[in-house]
């Protein structure tokens, strides 16, 4: 059960991350080719889609989370007994709960990257305008 709660986590994820990709892709290729001009905005595109997937995945499959459904190694008191440790089951309420937060955390991630990114974006932008305007005054 717990690679089908794996690959099914991994699959959201991915489906998150393209929907996402999708969604940002005009105004990711637009901001870049405003800041780096039209021939290197294409480049610059795929890297921040690859980022999208990289960052989306990462954030949404949380492995650490998902071992506590595996079983655990016995662990033993000073005097030889086993210490029962407790391992949870994947019900359909668990099932439910660990998808709906494989999406939610993969839109969190992708949201931190994505407003890292503008921000960024808009910082440049200013700069460009700036420096842009200087020339023009230098000119005149």
């Amino acid at each position: 059960m717990f690679f089908a709660l794996l690959i099914v986590t991994l699959i959201v994820a991915l489906v998150v991350c393209y929907l996402v990709a999708r969604a940002f892709d005009k105004p990711i290729i637009h901001i870049l080719e405003r800041i780096v001009g039209p021939d290197m905005a294409q480049a610059w595109a795929k890297y921040i889609k690859f980022a999208i997937y990289v960052v989306g995945i990462s954030g949404g499959v949380r492995i650490y989370d998902l071992e506590r459904y595996l079983p655990q190694p016995e662990i033993y008191t000073p005097e030889g007994k086993p210490v029962p440790t407790p391992q949870l089951t994947l019900t359909i309420e668990r099932w439910v709960l660990e998808i709906y937060r494989t999406v939610i955390e993969t839109l969190q991630a992708l949201a931190w990257m994505l407003l890292l990114f503008f921000l960024f974006a808009l910082v440049a932008y200013v700069i460009i305008r700036i420096w842009g305007s200087r020339k023009e005054q230098e000119q005149s």
